[in-house]
């Protein structure tokens, strides 16, 4: 049996060069896993998260359940690609099989079948294996389709824009988009030639056969073949350096992630195979703010891991960013946009100084006494109505409250985490901690989203609770601790980024809400709410920048017909409060008012 011909050549050197170059990219990020995560792979690999891990690959790296869940003409576009091509691929093998037994063939063999039938006297076709490999043919080719009409009219699937690319994306799209439609021509040209092939290659070579004299289908046929083999190569030896290295980074990085390795913003991870499992789809442009509200088209997230990968990121990129949550809970490969963008800050601008903050040691403003600690954080001075009306609710609930801040305190350090000061932001996390635990208090409580996710993610409080101050008012009315009066007024309620997106906190606001009058919904709420633009992981715009964010998501608030906008956040309570022209609370705030003494 023949295998070989010359026009094979490009195919064989860029298949063999993109294995390398991918094993080699592999086993290096390997090797840089910190040890506590070697250690997470080697006592999960043979656990039953490997089998989830494996049923994960088949959803999202085959059938992209994710993109059809969030945009479904670009989930069936990737999907028909990328598993169109695997069934080619697996049922192209089988087919060999079926023809030749268990021989041992080489790659280039089971690909290019279909020319080297004839070449090795193969006259008899199997009609189930023609007819389906044209079939599965024709399903990437209407993907391809797709994908040429998207960048043409990328409004019609669902995008508002689509990202720019660096040569190695263009040099490996142009060849993918040539891949199939080579295919289909070589195919049929051989079938026109030689007979076989299934209903759209069979039927293609019939009609040629009848309108194109043999020698000039002849004269076709050889080029033809290298022209699919030349793309090939061509998006092999690319497709590492490009976009298309999501298809084999996405794979393991879900086995990581089954296996219970965790990035955060102090220590890196898995960030290579985040970075580069980014098939820069674009689904994440469109959320964006700064796309949307301000025009800035080259701080998304698709572009700040482009730039990442390929050691181009500018401090423009890296710290413009709300860091708001809207991209990260669409992106389909569910990428930790914010952990990396944490880490990469960190990497820029964290100044260890251990002189730094010394004033705090033995620091300890706290008042009162009692197992519930409030924690007001810097933001809620801001606001001070809120935490006079938390006063007010502990006080008539009866609870006994340890003030960690009533008279000032120390920041949570989430602020600095943001900045990138990652190393002055966990004296804060060490002081802060002793404090909790020097005064034993069992919940806390705080006003603040800011200052909550990074007491949950960042903090070690085992044995103390930690609850959102809508959460802790939710629990109050449910124990009958705490009631309320019901009136007739409208309230819309702002979803804050930290408290929804970030930790999950949706109906605890909602039902304290419903509790006193009528809810009313904006357009973007629960995790698809808007930003309010006051966020402080954007070191870049400036003031009217923000307020023309706070003007869009405030206006499409007043439009539910509410009479008074509702948050859980003194900074977005502030953000709304200056481009509101109807009246804005914290909800602790509109409970106070509500409270019927008993």
């Amino acid at each position: 049996m023949t295998f070989y011909a010359p026009f094979t050549i490009p195919f064989i050197v860029g298949a063999t060069f993109m294995f390398a170059v991918v094993a080699a990219k592999w086993t290096l990020w390997f090797i840089r896993l910190p040890k506590v995560d070697r250690r997470l792979v080697r006592s999960n690999l043979f656990t039953r998260k490997t089998i989830l891990a494996a049923w994960e690959v088949v959803r999202e790296s085959l059938l992209h359940v994710r993109i059809f869940k969030v945009n479904p003409k670009l989930g069936y576009m990737h999907m028909s690609l990328a598993f169109g091509w695997f069934l080619l691929i697996a049922v192209g093998w089988i087919e060999t099989i079926f023809y030749l037994g268990w021989e041992m063939i080489p790659l280039q063999g089971h690909v290019f079948f279909k020319y080297f039938m004839p070449l090795n006297n193969i006259s008899e076709h199997i009609y189930i294996f023609e007819q389906l490999m044209d079939a599965l043919l024709l399903f990437v080719l209407s993907g391809v389709a797709l994908a040429w009409y998207k960048r043409l009219r990328s409004k019609s699937l669902g995008l508002r824009r689509t990202t720019k690319h660096i040569l190695f994306d263009r040099v490996a799209l142009s060849a993918l988009w040539f891949i199939f439609p080579a295919r289909l021509v070589a195919e049929s040209l051989t079938a026109a030639i030689y007979g076989g092939g299934g209903f759209l290659t069979g039927g293609i070579g019939g009609v040629l056969s009848g309108v194109v004299e043999r020698e000039v289908l002849m004269m076709m046929y050889e080029p033809s073949w290298w022209f699919y083999s030349a793309m090939l190569g061509i998006f092999f030896v690319a497709m590492p350096f490009s976009r298309y290295m999501h298809i084999f980074t996405e794979i393991p990085l879900i086995f990581l992630r089954r296996w219970q390795l965790h990035p955060t913003a102090e220590r890196k991870s898995y960030d290579n195979f985040e970075i580069e499992a980014c098939s820069r789809c674009g689904i994440c442009i469109d959320p964006c703010q700064l796309q949307a509200d301000l025009g800035i088209n080259d701080t998304q997230s698709v572009y700040y891991l482009r730039d990442r990968r390929y050691n181009m990121l500018s401090l423009k990129v890296a710290n413009n960013c709300l860091m708001c949550g809207r991209c990260e809970s669409v992106c389909p490969v569910g990428i930790n946009l914010a952990t990396l963008r944490l880490n990469s800050r960190a990497k820029r601008r964290n100044i260890p100084n251990e002189g730094r903050y010394k004033y705090i040691k033995g620091l300890d403003r706290s008042v009162g006494s009692g197992r519930v600690g409030y924690f007001a954080g810097c933001m809620t001075p801001l606001t001070p109505a809120v935490q006079r009306s938390m006063e007010q609710i502990f006080r008539v609930a009866g609870e006994n409250v340890w003030y960690a801040d009533k008279d000032g305190g120390v920041c949570c350090g989430r602020p600095l985490m943001l900045s990138g000061e990652t190393d002055a932001a966990r004296k804060m996390v060490v002081y802060n901690t002793d404090l909790f635990r020097k005064h034993e208090i069992t919940t806390l409580v705080t006003s603040c989203p800011i200052c909550l996710r990074v007491f949950k993610e960042s903090y070690h409080l085992d044995g103390i609770e930690v609850l959102h101050h809508s959460e802790y008012i939710d629990r109050l009315i449910a124990e009958q601790r705490l009631t309320l009066g019901t009136n007739t007024a409208k309230y819309s309620y702002h979803d804050p980024c930290e408290l929804g997106r970030g930790l999950g906190v949706y109906d605890a606001p909602r039902r304290v809400i419903e509790s006193i009058g009528e809810l009313r919904e904006p357009e973007h709420n629960r995790s698809n709410s808007l930003c309010c633009g006051g966020s402080l992981a954007n070191t870049v715009i400036d003031d009217a920048q923000q307020q023309r964010i706070a003007k869009r998501m405030t206006k499409e608030l007043e439009n539910t017909g509410c009479d008074e906008i509702v948050t859980s956040c003194p900074l977005c309570n502030k953000s709304i409060a200056r481009a509101a022209t109807i009246p804005t609370k914290d909800i602790a705030e509109v409970v106070a008012e509500r409270i019927v003494q008993k």
